[in-house]
């Protein structure tokens, strides 16, 4: 069989083989241009929805494994919160400064310490409190300074020492 012989008009009178061959040109074509302007648009949205899936699963899962803890979480805070509440009911506020410093004194001189300078400095403001720094020079020997340490430490207020030397 030639394709010359082949009438364009007559279609009906090829050979069968000519025929399948045309028709599954004809398939493939269809085929082909189907996937160009359909299919291949969609996988390619597929495959984007697919990557967002997969990114929405790993919030999802970190976000599922927060809130299995969650009230844990809620309890520490509670926690924090109450504490933090404490200690900065134990930061004296400016009317109590003047009794402090006669408390930290009185500890001084109630451990057996004699005081050469006792120099309140300018007040030092922090984020939630302000420090007041104090100059202070003693004589006495080691034991009495550590009676001055503990009863420093355990003074109602939050005192805190620092440059002993």
């Amino acid at each position: 069989m030639d394709i010359n012989e082949l009438d364009l008009t007559n279609v009906a009178r090829w050979p069968a083989a000519a025929k399948a061959v045309v028709i599954l040109f004809l398939m493939g074509c269809v085929i082909f241009l189907g996937y160009w302007f359909h299919t291949k648009d969609q996988l390619v949205s597929l495959e984007a929805v697919e990557k967002k899936e997969l990114d929405l699963k790993a919030v999802f899962e970190k976000k599922a494994k927060l809130a299995v803890n969650l009230e844990a979480y809620e309890k520490q805070l509670e926690e924090m919160r109450e504490s933090f509440g404490a200690m900065l009911r134990q930061l004296p506020n400016k009317t109590e400064v003047a009794d402090l410093l006669v408390d930290v004194s009185q500890t001084g001189l109630a451990s057996g310490l004699e005081f050469e300078l006792f120099k309140p400095q300018a007040e030092v403001p922090r984020e939630f409190y302000a420090e007041l720094p104090i100059s202070i020079k003693v004589t006495g020997d080691y034991h009495e300074f550590g009676d001055f340490v503990s009863g420093v430490a355990a003074l109602p207020r939050i005192v805190t020492l620092h440059n002993v030397s």
